[in-house]
C-alpha cells in the first residue's frame, strides 16, 4: 500500500465512522476504486490501526463527558452516570453476540459484495430521511431503547448500513432528544471498537511483518483528524435535522453501485 491509498482510505474511514454513510459499504467501494490488491488480506493491521484512530478521535472530541461518567461511576452509586455506563453495556449485547457467534458469515459479506452495499445504502437513505422528519424531544435513552439501539448496530454490522446513522435513526425514531441520541450513538461504539482491536491482536492473524510503518502513520494520522472533524461536524448537523442531505448522497451512491454492478 502507498502513501496516497493510505490517507485515501484513513479519510474515508475517519469520514464515515461517524457521517452517517456506512463506512464499511465505503470502505469497501474505495477498494473497488483502488483495486483489490491495493487493501491485501494481510492489511488488517491497517484496519485495527484505522479504527483505533477514530476511537481515538471520538474520546477526545467527548473527553468531557467521558470524565465526568468516570467521576460518577467512581462513587459506586447507582446515580445517572452508573445508569449511562450500564446502557452503554446493554447497547452492546446484540453486537457482541453477532461478532463471536456468526463472525464467518459476516465476513463472508466483505469481499466486494458492490450490490449488497448499494443496496444497504439505500436501507441507510430510509432511515435518515424518516429521522430527519421526528420531532425533537427532551427525552433520555432508556435501558429499553438502548437494547433496540443496540440492535440496529448489530444489523449496521453489514457492510452499506451506516452504524451512527443506523442507531441515531432509531434513537430518534424512539422519540429521543436528537442531541443526547448522537451523544449515545458515538460514545457507544468506543467500548466495541476497543474490544474488536483486542480480539483481532490476541487471535494473532495480524502479520507485522513487510509492513509500511509511514502508510501506517499517515493512514492513523488521516483518520483521526477526519475523525476529529466528522464526529463534531455530526454532532451539529442531527441537532439541526440535516440527515436528509445524506439521504439524499446515500440514496445516489447506493444507485450507482447498483447500476455499476448490474452493468460492469
Amino acid at each position: 500500500m502507498d502513501i496516497i491509498d493510505a490517507i485515501i482510505l484513513g479519510i474515508i474511514q475517519g469520514l464515515t465512522e461517524f457521517l452517517p454513510v456506512s463506512s464499511s459499504g465505503h470502505l469497501e467501494l474505495g477498494k473497488a476504486i483502488l483495486g483489490d490488491n491495493s487493501v491485501p488480506e494481510e492489511s488488517l493491521l491497517f484496519t485495527v490501526v484505522l479504527h483505533f484512530a477514530t476511537a481515538l478521535s471520538t474520546i477526545v472530541v467527548f473527553r468531557k463527558d467521558i470524565l465526568d461518567i468516570i467521576k460518577g461511576i467512581l462513587k459506586l452509586k447507582w446515580n445517572e452516570d452508573m445508569q449511562f455506563l450500564a446502557k452503554i453495556v446493554v447497547s452492546m449485547l446484540p453486537a457482541v453476540v453477532v461478532g463471536l457467534f456468526f463472525e464467518e458469515q459476516l465476513e463472508a459479506l466483505f469481499g466486494g459484495n458492490i450490490l449488497l452495499v448499494g443496496c444497504m445504502l439505500i436501507v441507510t437513505a430510509l432511515l435518515l430521511f424518516l429521522a430527519d422528519k421526528a420531532k425533537d424531544t427532551n427525552k433520555k435513552v432508556s435501558f429499553s431503547n438502548a437494547f433496540v439501539i443496540g440492535i440496529s448496530q448489530a444489523i449496521a454490522m453489514l457492510p452499506g448500513i451506516s452504524r451512527s446513522g443506523a442507531t441515531i435513526s432509531t434513537s430518534v425514531l424512539l422519540g429521543n432528544d436528537k442531541t443526547k441520541a448522537a451523544r449515545f450513538s458515538f460514545l457507544m461504539v468506543v467500548p466495541l471498537i476497543f474490544g474488536k482491536i483486542a480480539k483481532d491482536i490476541l487471535s494473532g492473524d495480524i502479520s507485522t511483518e513487510s509492513q509500511n510503518i509511514t502508510a501506517l502513520t499517515v493512514g492513523f494520522i488521516a483518520a483521526f483528524i477526519a475523525g476529529l472533524f466528522a464526529c463534531t461536524w455530526m454532532i451539529a448537523l442531527v441537532k439541526k435535522s440535516k440527515l436528509s442531505y445524506f439521504a439524499i448522497y446515500c440514496l445516489i451512491v447506493g444507485i450507482i453501485a447498483i447500476v455499476f454492478t448490474l452493468f460492469n
